[in-house]
């Protein structure tokens, strides 16, 4: 089943752009997990906040890493994001704003821990909460304007 023109213009505009924002969040939850695994931490350069959010209480949620969760939400998002660009797909694409939406509200509350909390900012953790944020206004801004 072919596309409509109109999705099929808005998936192969809009959809490389929603890929490549949640691949780059792939990429930060994923380095930010192999330090933590590794025993590392962030290479912060002289900001040295990564450090103090690395080793934080709020680090981890039972005992599994934070990243471990960023990294689990990156790939799905990344896979609906596949998904709208090459099918144009609904589906994905509401998947995608879905799940955006909620990385939008728990990146909302990992900022809150780091400025009023832990009193440290992870410019990871701050690039990362960009790419999902600015993937919801990319995604939302998609689903409204290719809506039937």
């Amino acid at each position: 089943m072919e596309p409509a023109i109109g999705a099929s213009r808005a998936r192969g505009r809009f959809g490389l752009a929603l890929t490549t924002l949640a691949i780059a969040g792939l990429c930060i939850a994923t380095y930010l997990l192999a330090v933590r695994l590794l025993g590392e931490a962030p290479a912060c350069g002289p900001v040295k906040g990564c450090e103090t959010v690395a080793a934080s209480e709020y680090a981890t949620v039972f005992g599994i890493p934070v990243a471990l969760f960023g990294v689990v939400f990156s790939v799905v998002l990344v896979a609906a994001c596949l998904a709208w660009w090459r099918r144009a797909d609904r589906r994905a694409l509401y998947a995608a704003y879905g799940l955006a939406l909620a990385g939008v509200i728990a990146v909302v509350y990992l900022t809150y821990l780091e400025l009023f909390v832990i009193e440290a900012i992870c410019v990871y953790c701050v690039t990362y909460a960009m790419t999902i944020a600015a993937g919801w206004v990319v995604v939302a801004f998609t689903a409204w304007s290719t809506s039937d």
